[in-house]
């Protein structure tokens, strides 16, 4: 193909950011997004949130900027094959490409265990997956919520204002202990503890029976309404591996410019091991705000701009009214520093190696946006 064109795979935020950065970089020729999702473009942190509640509608992605710069979007179609400038969609459609952005996300993963693959047993993901979550919450009393991450506290809190009894089944003593520190987890327990969730802690599930009834190491039997699970997701990588791309840790190893082991094709969002420089390591991040800068580095990669991935990676978590934010390398720490203030905020700093490697607020905005700068620096943690 002589003239120059961009297909993107995927309609998630690293997708449409990178066909939007396209545009705006001045890449020439048509662009096709391609996707598996059934929905126009959206964004997806309110899934959890106030879409779940039902308190909002459905928040398109950049929908007006696409269909105003000859962005055409496929919906419903996944792409099953990937070759040398040249795709192929589940109808059998072929298409062309000079440029190819890989943004297939992940899909939420479910423990090897008795009746997790159960029909009712729901996760959280999609647009789809809220509404068939909400519909269900509609007619029952209670619920409970496997994993105590961003997404299984986020939902755990909705249900609950919904009016359900909710119980968390938690693997560590407190939230996120392992991610983010005992001090950290212990905020987040008090947190859903006062929006009226039950939090069984260290927990281990080990079947779920008619997708309404679990069992775990600590409790023999536990009835609701309906389960969630929130364990986790896995980078779609299956198109990628088929196509021969290198993988590393499960992810597609990509450099700063997104750019993968196949000239032509780049990867951004979840399914990338991206290089970046600042950090000196590749890095494997799943936070939405992160598919959008992957996304604009992918894109205006693609327009033939020299851009690198080297924004600190960071997020937004809001649990019922509380706001957490968040910017790490995200690869571990040995030492968690909580500062405690007397107006309810906080603020966490993460240290390895003698180098702040990261910060965790909860109303202290001038100690996360002074964080990101001593991450990015690998400066010592503030008064140490």
């Amino acid at each position: 193909m002589d003239a120059q064109n961009l297909v993107v795979i995927g309609s998630g935020p690293a997708g449409v950011s990178a066909a939007r950065a396209y545009r705006e970089a001045g890449g020439p020729g048509p662009v096709d997004v391609l996707t598996a999702d059934t929905d126009p473009p959206y964004e997806r942190p309110p899934l959890s949130k106030e879409f779940l509640r039902g308190e909002s509608g459905l928040p398109s992605l950049a929908e007006d900027y696409l269909a105003g710069h000859d962005i055409t979007v496929t919906l419903g179609d996944p792409v099953t094959e990937l070759g040398d400038g040249r795709l192929r969609t589940a109808s059998g459609v072929v298409h062309r490409f000079t440029t190819c952005v890989l943004a297939t996300g992940s899909e939420p993963v479910r423990p090897e265990i008795p009746g997790a693959d159960h029909p009712d047993v729901r996760t959280l993901r999609s647009a789809a997956d809220a509404r068939a979550l909400r519909e269900a919450a509609s007619g029952v009393r209670s619920a409970i919520v496997v994993g105590a991450g961003f997404i299984g506290c986020e939902a755990a809190v909705s249900l609950s204002r919904l009016g359900l009894q909710v119980t968390v089944v938690c693997p560590d003593d407190v939230p996120q202990e392992r991610r983010l520190g005992r001090e950290a987890g212990a905020f987040l327990l008090r947190w859903l503890k006062s929006e009226g969730v039950s939090v069984l802690r260290g927990t281990k599930l080990l079947s779920i029976e008619g997708g309404y009834r679990i069992r775990t190491d600590l409790v023999p039997i536990l009835d609701a309404g309906f389960v969630v699970l929130a364990t986790g997701v896995r980078p779609r990588i299956e198109l990628a591996e088929a196509a021969g791309l290198t993988v590393e840790r499960g992810r597609i190893r990509t450099d700063e410019h997104l750019r993968t082991s196949m000239p032509g094709v780049l990867a951004a969002g979840d399914i990338a091991l991206a290089y970046h420089p600042a950090a000196g390591r590749a890095l494997a991040v799943e936070h939405w705000g992160e598919g959008l800068a992957m996304g604009e580095v992918a894109g205006r990669t693609a327009a033939g701009e020299d851009a690198v991935w080297d924004e600190v990676p960071g997020f937004w978590s809001v649990i019922g009214d509380r706001v957490l934010k968040y910017a790490a390398w995200g690869d571990g720490f040995d030492r968690a520093h909580p500062l405690p203030r007397d107006d309810g905020g906080f603020t966490v700093w993460y240290e390895r190696d003698g180098k702040t490697v990261g910060v965790l607020t909860h109303e202290a905005d001038d100690d996360y946006e002074r964080g990101q700068e001593l991450v990015r620096r690998g400066a010592p943690v503030p008064g140490s």
